[in-house]
This record gives C-alpha cells, sequence and structure tokens, in this order.
C-alpha cells in the first residue's frame, strides 16, 4: 500500500485554483445572484482568495469571508474568565441564519490543528462546545434540512500537516497533505468538473440500489463490533450531489464516498468499536467503544478524549442517539492512500461510520415537508449535535435485514458485494 500519495507535476497554483473553481462550480453549484457565507481558518487565506474570484465570475452577488485563528482560540482557554465558556456569538449565528434564510449558500473551508485543544481543561471544551451548538442551531438546521446549497473543503495548514506527517519537515509534510487534498477531491483529473459528474453518477447508481431493497436494519460485525442499526420508515439514501430545496444541486462534501441514510432513533442495539480516531473541536478522541440499548448509548469508553466524549453525550436526549449511518468501500481512494488524516471530512470517506445527533430530513421521504412530530414518529433524532466517527475497516462485514428478518450481504471485509 502507497503510504504517500505521488507528487504531482501540475504547479501547486494551478492546482489550488482548480480545487477553488471545483469549491464553486461542484460543490456549492453557485449560482447568479447568491450571496455566499465562507467560513476558513486564517492560514486558508490563499484558497478564500481564489474560491471569491472565481464565485464573482459565477455571478456572485457577495461573498462574506469570516477568518479563525489558533492562537486566538488557545488564548481564550488560557486566559478568558471561567463563565466566559457558557457564551457563544449567537448574534454572529443569527446572522448567518438569517443570511440562509435569504438565499445565501454556505462555504466551509477545514484544516485546523485537530489537537489544538487536547492539552485544554475539558469541561471548559464541552461547555464553550455546547454554547456554540446552542447559538449556531438555527442556522445548522438550515444547513441539515438542505435549505440552501452547501460546501465543505479543505486547505492543508502547517499545523494540521504535523499531525498528520509528525516525522517529516513541515514543508516536506505540508506538500504530502497537499497531493492527498488534491487527489482525493479529483483535482489532478485532466478535467475534474466532469470527473466529478462521473463519480456522482456512480454513487447515485448506489443509492437507487439500496433504496430498492428497502431494508429495515443493518447489522455490522467485526472486532469488537456486533451492532444492529434500524432505518427509519421511509428512511432514503443519498450520495453524492444532490438538490437543495432551493432548486439548486451541489456537493456538500468534497471529497465525498459516502452513501448514507437515517437510522432510527430507536431500533439501534449493541456493541461498536470505532476504527478511527475523531477529532472533535480541537480534541482527539481515540479507541472509541459503546453499547446501545434501544437506540440509546448506555456505555461508553475511549482510550484518549474519554472526558470530552461523555461531555459531547451528555449535550442532550438525541446526542446519544444516532442520526446518520453511511457506507463506504474500504477501497476508496482516501483509504487507498494509507493515511490517517484526523480530519473528519477525510477520514469518514475512508471507512464506514455513524454519527451521533441530528438526523437528516432529505434522508426521509417527504421529510423536508412533514413536521417534526411526523418525523419523530418515523424514526428520525433530534440534537444540537451531529458528529461523524468512524466504524467500517477491511475487517467488518455489512447485512441488510428485510421486514421478514431475512438477511443479504451488503459488504463484506469493507467492499460491497
Amino acid at each position: 500500500m502507497d503510504m504517500h500519495p505521488r507528487p504531482n507535476t501540475t504547479p501547486h497554483d494551478a492546482r489550488l485554483d482548480r480545487l477553488a473553481e471545483v469549491a464553486v462550480r461542484v460543490g456549492l453549484g453557485l449560482q447568479a445572484g447568491q450571496e455566499v457565507v465562507l467560513t476558513a481558518p486564517i492560514d486558508a487565506a490563499p484558497l478564500v482568495r481564489r474560491i471569491t474570484e472565481h464565485a464573482y465570475r459565477a455571478g456572485a452577488k457577495l461573498v462574506s469571508p469570516l477568518f479563525s485563528d489558533e492562537q486566538s482560540t488557545l488564548a481564550r482557554f488560557q486566559f478568558a474568565p471561567d463563565e466566559a465558556f457558557d457564551y457563544a456569538p449567537g448574534w454572529l449565528y443569527d446572522g448567518m441564519a438569517r443570511a440562509f434564510e435569504a438565499g445565501a449558500a454556505r462555504l466551509a473551508i477545514g484544516g485546523e490543528d485537530p489537537t489544538l485543544l487536547s492539552g485544554q481543561d475539558a469541561d471548559r471544551v464541552a461547555r464553550a462546545n455546547r454554547s456554540r451548538s446552542v447559538a449556531y442551531r438555527p442556522a445548522l438546521e438550515l444547513i441539515t434540512n438542505f435549505a440552501v446549497n452547501w460546501n465543505i473543503v479543505c486547505y492543508a495548514t502547517p499545523s494540521w500537516a504535523r499531525v498528520v506527517f509528525p516525522d517529516l519537515p513541515e514543508a516536506e509534510g505540508v506538500a504530502r497533505l497537499w497531493d492527498a487534498i488534491f487527489a482525493a477531491s479529483r483535482i489532478d483529473d485532466a478535467d475534474p468538473v466532469a470527473a466529478w459528474a462521473a463519480h456522482n453518477a456512480a454513487l447515485h447508481a448506489r443509492t437507487a440500489a439500496l433504496n430498492e431493497k428497502r431494508f429495515a436494519s443493518l447489522h455490522f460485525s467485526g472486532p469488537g463490533t456486533d451492532l444492529t442499526v434500524g432505518l427509519a420508515e421511509g428512511h432514503l439514501w443519498l450520495g453524492g450531489s444532490e438538490p437543495s430545496k432551493n432548486g439548486i444541486v451541489c456537493n456538500p462534501n468534497i471529497p465525498s464516498e459516502e452513501v448514507f441514510t437515517t437510522p432510527h432513533a430507536g431500533r439501534v442495539d449493541g456493541v461498536v468499536r470505532s476504527t478511527k480516531p475523531l477529532s472533535y473541536q480541537g480534541t482527539l478522541i481515540e479507541g472509541i467503544e459503546v453499547r446501545f440499548e434501544q437506540g440509546r448509548i448506555v456505555q461508553s469508553a475511549s482510550r484518549t478524549g474519554h472526558a470530552v466524549l461523555e461531555r459531547v453525550l451528555g449535550t442532550d436526549e438525541g446526542a446519544r442517539r444516532l442520526g446518520e449511518v453511511a457506507l463506504v468501500p474500504h477501497s476508496s481512494p482516501i483509504s487507498a492512500s494509507g493515511l490517517l488524516f484526523f480530519n473528519t471530512l477525510f477520514d469518514e470517506n475512508a471507512a464506514s461510520h455513524i454519527a451521533l445527533g441530528q438526523s437528516y430530513r432529505t434522508c426521509i421521504e417527504d421529510g423536508t415537508s412533514a413536521s417534526d412530530a411526523e418525523l419523530v414518529r418515523r424514526g428520525a433524532n433530534s440534537s444540537l449535535i451531529h458528529i461523524d466517527w468512524m466504524i467500517g475497516s477491511g475487517e467488518v462485514d455489512v447485512d441488510g435485514i428485510d421486514d421478514a428478518g431475512s438477511r443479504q450481504p451488503v459488504m463484506r471485509k469493507g467492499e460491497f458485494v
């Protein structure tokens, strides 16, 4: 297995420009006259500028970049008064929600240091995360309900590269991480936009096959895992590009290898072990093991970050239940790279995964028009959080189980059958 992507001879600036074009044309499907709300780490300014240019060339009305800074984040945890960690800038998130309600597109650039807050007080980290989740919820619901077109891409920051390639000089680590990002995002294809069209067609064919099966549940089995995930009534499998409620087709995740649907919040039973670390808001949580009973996590453990994990699970009642289950072949390009990215956007596309918390309305028939009460009746979950963590590998099998209890193999040793 090639542990490092092979270098590409295309100049870096040209590849970066291609990534910006893919983010705007494929990721957002941006339409003339739309606003764009863009968030990014400050190190990602070169990509922000190129995305901004492509957005305006596509007819954007306004692009509003909002930058974060790791050193400023650390300063808060080192010097802010204790009561400050129960506060979040609601005015900022209210403004974002109003922008989405008015039709603005949402674009996020990731790349922060996945271990940034690992050495900080776990209680403060959990309180800050919960406060942010509460304040951000109105905006998040518009995104999870696909009210607008949205997209996430990543930038190879030095702090992220140091975590992925701890034994390499910084410049070499950054270059290797860029090679991996460009390859996984299909930027190195002769025509990246056409490559994404072909990939989306393949993902749509897979979702169509799963939707035809109408499984009642999925059974995951592997080392440390014996888990039955009931599926919501009227569940729909999605993957790749999808139309948002404003009619614009977008690819929310660049890269994306998953097909996913909504579990039944009350019908998950058994034990499951994570196969990759979870990087959550600057804390690395490794070796997660949990037990579900009637949809709810009743026991949890992890090798690292357990205090943060427990506080996440205590966010609200829905935080101990599932809002998503996704299937990803072990042979996906991201998995084949042999890299552990310590970044959910990439690592979730290397392995099948589950998500704690909020469900996607779009993964239930007529879900975007159904009442909250009807969605709950069908099994959808509600929570302030939506956190993906990986449970698939080359040692994990998945069976589909129908209403009569008959089983059919879906994946063997991490591959679709």
